[in-house]
């Protein structure tokens, strides 16, 4: 019988103090452990449930011409969807708001994605008893980003169908605003290798839900229509109703099956990341005339317009 010779003792490495992150981050300002850091600098243990577990909530307004939009409503989701998944942070609202203007300005972003988000945080003794966690407060502001680029949104964008089912609200409440988004990336992959630029993913019932960040809305004969079973409840969803009670047109909330969305005039997706965005072809079909809608185009405007009105911004104070 032969042993194998024994391997040569080696020394272990070395433990690093500090980690040595290469990568490249977006120029922004973030907010955490009481501390304003640059984006490479705001770092989550691997250790904490948001990370794990994808146990968290979070809640984005952007900012336009140096202007939160509809900052009341997202931080109305945001302290809603901690007290569904108790969660607690150690700030009340005012000192929220205060810390994602703080954000901004340091940043020096006059357009800006902001995001505010809980973490369940971890234990010192790694338990798996979710009572056990400390619970963390991030923030951070970087700049404005768009679902659909400026090309997309002149011309529409080309949407697939994508067979993957959204996470039934039996499940996950749609309404808390989370991190569980692999049906949707799933959803993202077929869009691609179906050759189009994003996707629209079903419900169990094989009706259209929603897609990766925004809902969809449907215009047919002046009326317009959105989905309402298993989505998130968009801020941008929200106030497509309120612009809709401004204009006096009529819009409703139901199932929208895969016909009854390619037979539209028009489509068009909403997300606090880019806007109103119109669809001009949905797989194979062509939406309406191809072009962008009448009543999108009258929709979009009017959203932007509503960034210097007051009572739906709010200014943040760079000095």
């Amino acid at each position: 019988m032969t042993l194998a010779a024994a391997e040569p003792a080696t020394a272990l490495p070395t433990i690093e103090q500090r980690h040595r992150d290469q990568r490249q981050y977006p120029h922004g300002v973030a907010f955490m452990d009481g501390q304003y850091l640059p984006m490479s600098e705001a770092k989550v243990s691997v250790l904490d449930w948001g990370f794990l577990h994808s146990d968290a909530t979070y809640d984005t307004v952007h900012v336009w011409d140096g202007r939160f939009f509809r900052l009341e409503l997202h931080l109305d989701r945001f302290f809603r969807g901690m007290e569904k998944l108790r969660m607690n942070v150690p700030y009340n609202r005012s000192e929220i708001e205060k810390i994602l203007s703080t954000c901004v300005a340091l940043s020096g972003h006059k357009s800006a994605y902001v995001e505010m988000v809980c973490t369940r945080g971890g234990s010192p003794t790694f338990s798996r008893d979710p009572r056990q966690s400390e619970n963390r407060f991030i923030a951070f502001a970087v700049p404005f980003g768009s679902v659909a680029n400026k090309e997309q949104l002149e011309r529409g964008l080309h949407v697939a169908i994508s067979n993957i089912v959204r996470i039934p609200p039996k499940s996950i409440d749609p309404t808390i605003k989370n991190y569980h988004w692999l049906d949707l990336v799933k959803g993202l992959f077929d869009a691609y290798d179906y050759g189009a630029e994003t996707a629209l993913i079903v419900d169990i019932n094989d009706n259209i839900a929603e897609g990766p960040g925004f809902n969809v809305f449907t215009v047919k004969d002046g009326r317009l229509k959105t989905p309402a079973y298993g989505v998130l409840a968009g801020i941008t969803r929200q106030t497509v109703f309120d612009l809709c009670g401004e204009l006096s047109i009529s819009v409703s909330v139901g199932d929208i099956d895969r016909n009854e969305l390619k037979g539209s005039d028009e489509v068009f997706i909403t997300s606090t990341a880019g806007g109103i965005m119109p669809v001009s072809k949905i797989d194979e079909t062509v939406v309406g005339d191809g072009k962008v809608g009448a009543l999108t185009h009258q929709l979009t405007d009017l959203y932007w317009e509503k960034h210097a009105d007051p009572a739906w911004s709010t200014p943040i104070n760079y000095r």
